[in-house]
C-alpha cells in the first residue's frame, strides 16, 4: 500500500514538473518527461510492484538468491584452481588442436609447387636426349605469368 502511494506521489511530481517544461516552451523534453514520470504509475498498475514487495520479503526468494550466489562462487573457484594447476588451459587445448591439424595433412600435400620435387610432372622420355638445365633466369617465369595475369 506504501508503495503504490510513493510511486503516485512521483508520477505526480514528475507530471508537475512536465508542464513547467511545457509552459517555457520546451515540449521535447517535456514529453520526455512525462513519460518517465508515468512509468511508476504503470509498475503499479501491472502488479509489478506489488509482485516484487512479495519477492523482497520472501525467505524462499533469499534462499534462492544465496543458492545462485554459491553456485557462481564455486564456478569461479573451480576456474581459478584449473588455471593455477595448468590442467586443460587454453594454451594447452590450442597447441594439441594445432598438431592433430598438422597431422591430418598428409606429408606430400604440404610440399610447395614451385619447388623442386621428387616426382616432376613431365618427365622426358628415355630415347630422347635431356635438355640442359635451366638458368636461373628460367626460374621465376612462372611468378612472372601469375604476375601477367593479375595485371601486376
Amino acid at each position: 500500500m506504501i508503495a503504490e502511494t510513493i510511486c503516485s506521489a512521483v508520477s505526480s511530481a514528475g507530471l508537475g514538473i512536465a508542464a513547467i517544461t511545457a509552459y517555457r516552451k520546451r515540449f521535447l523534453a517535456a514529453t520526455r518527461i512525462a513519460a518517465y514520470s508515468l512509468v511508476p504509475v504503470a509498475l503499479v498498475m501491472t502488479g509489478v510492484v506489488q509482485w516484487l514487495a512479495d519477492k523482497a520479503f520472501s525467505p524462499a526468494a533469499w534462499v534462492g538468491v544465496g543458492l545462485l550466489g554459491l553456485s557462481w562462487v564455486l564456478f569461479m573457484t573451480t576456474r581459478m584452481v584449473e588455471r593455477r594447476a595448468g590442467v586443460g588451459s587454453r594454451k594447452e587445448r590450442r597447441a594439441a588442436n594445432k598438431a592433430a591439424q598438422r597431422d591430418a595433412v598428409a606429408p606430400a600435400a604440404s610440399a610447395p609447387s614451385l619447388g623442386s620435387s621428387a616426382a616432376p610432372a613431365a618427365q622426358p622420355k628415355a630415347g630422347k636426349a635431356k635438355k640442359p638445365a635451366a638458368d636461373p633466369a628460367d626460374d621465376f617465369s612462372d611468378v612472372e605469368a601469375i604476375l601477367k595475369k593479375h595485371g601486376i
